[in-house]
């Protein structure tokens, strides 16, 4: 089985940016093992549509990103459901992306290509027009919770991730830009 971690987001933007820097956070820190699993990690940055080819080419596919659950939630929350079984009151809505990951979901749905998808979203702090590379400290908590939720998952489809470094969020959400 083909399995892809594809983060999501745009890194100019701080909090914005958190599913691309957990992936890459995930690919530094760790290697994972599989007799039957091939695991592959991507920044998707705000590619959106143009990922439909690379996401149906997949099994399985973990999406990291932000959320947006409206006036009731809190910065750093974290969310992980089935794109099949997304909750009413979730939307991608505010983001800085430049077409939501989650019409291109529905999109890839209608055409019948949609492997099963994993979300696990975060809350983040919208910061409008300034751009950071700097993560807030609400999300920076709620990624540890988001890491650990990757790692869970894996390990219930028999994947053993094995750490290798243990480079901080934050520090890599500095270097994001350059690549894996």
């Amino acid at each position: 089985m083909k399995i892809l971690i594809l983060g999501i987001g745009n890194i100019l933007f701080g909090d914005e940016g958190v599913g691309v820097h957990l992936a890459h956070l995930l690919s530094k820190n760790y290697v994972f093992h599989s007799e039957n699993h091939v695991i592959d990690i991507l920044d998707g940055g705000t590619l959106a549509q143009f990922l439909i080819p690379t996401i149906i080419s997949y099994d399985k596919v973990i999406i990291l990103d932000c959320v947006h659950i409206g006036q009731c939630s809190k910065v750093g929350e974290v969310y992980a459901f089935n794109f099949k079984e997304v909750p009413l009151n979730i939307t991608w809505k505010g983001s800085a992306h430049e077409v939501e990951m989650l019409q291109t979901l529905k999109m890839t749905e209608i055409n019948g290509d949609l492997p099963d998808v994993t979300i696990i979203g975060i809350i983040p702090y919208v910061i409008d027009s300034d751009t950071t590379f700097g993560l807030s400290d609400e999300v920076i908590k709620g990624a540890k919770i988001m890491e650990h939720t990757v790692l869970h998952t894996l390990a219930q489809w028999n994947i053993v991730a094995e750490q290798k470094a243990s480079h901080s969020l934050q520090e890599l959400a500095y270097q994001t830009f350059k690549g894996f």
